[in-house]
């Protein structure tokens, strides 16, 4: 699975849109949606962003494993 993928499956399945996602994170729904469909790749503060929100490891948000490891305590 490609991030664009991962992505959107982890906020469907937390029965979220993509104007939710964007208030959390303070942008648009237009580049959470240019993100979901591949459109635009992440930026590392994306890919941080999705990591500490859905608690995923980055190599699970960025599709090199199927694991979904929680990110590691402080």
């Amino acid at each position: 699975m490609k991030f664009n993928e991962r992505i959107r499956a982890l906020r469907e399945d937390e029965d979220k849109t993509q104007s939710d996602i964007a208030k959390i994170f303070n942008t648009t729904q237009r580049k959470i949606s240019r993100l979901e469909t591949g459109e635009s790749q992440p930026t590392l503060q994306d890919i941080e962003q999705y990591c500490l929100l859905y608690n995923k490891s980055a190599d699970y948000i960025l599709g090199y494993t199927d694991v979904p490891k929680p990110l590691p305590k402080k």
